[in-house]
């Protein structure tokens, strides 16, 4: 299966299970992959034949901004579901990042992966 790649999504949240960190909020980054046949795009040239991702990263910054959940899994799982919410994804990974989170003597990211796909 094909996949369309879109990174570095960057974008200020307030998912977090510390209570400052949905109150002062931190920066995320998102990464996904996205499925799905590109066969009839790559041979018309035409954008309807493929997904748009620019509505992808919107919807990604959108739930990021708007969330405030304790744990990033639950944001990869939202993010993920709204994803697979169109016709022509069939799976996606997404891996959320928090490039600073707030751990004591801890200089380096922490983040999470998760894959999903369409119920067959």
């Amino acid at each position: 299966m094909d996949c369309i790649h879109v990174t570095g999504i960057r974008c200020y949240g307030y998912t977090g299970y510390l209570q400052e960190e949905q109150v002062l909020g931190q920066w995320f980054e998102v990464d996904l992959t996205l499925w799905l046949d590109l066969s009839k795009a790559a041979k018309s040239d035409a954008i309807e034949h493929t997904h748009d991702y620019r509505s992808t990263i919107e919807t990604v910054k959108q739930l990021v901004k708007s969330s405030k959940f304790a744990l990033i899994e639950k944001l990869a799982e939202t993010i993920a579901s709204s994803i697979l919410e169109s016709d022509k994804i069939t799976q996606v990974r997404v891996k959320v990042t928090k490039p600073s989170a707030p751990i004591p003597d801890f200089g380096g990211k922490i983040a999470i992966e998760i894959t999903r796909g369409k119920p067959q």
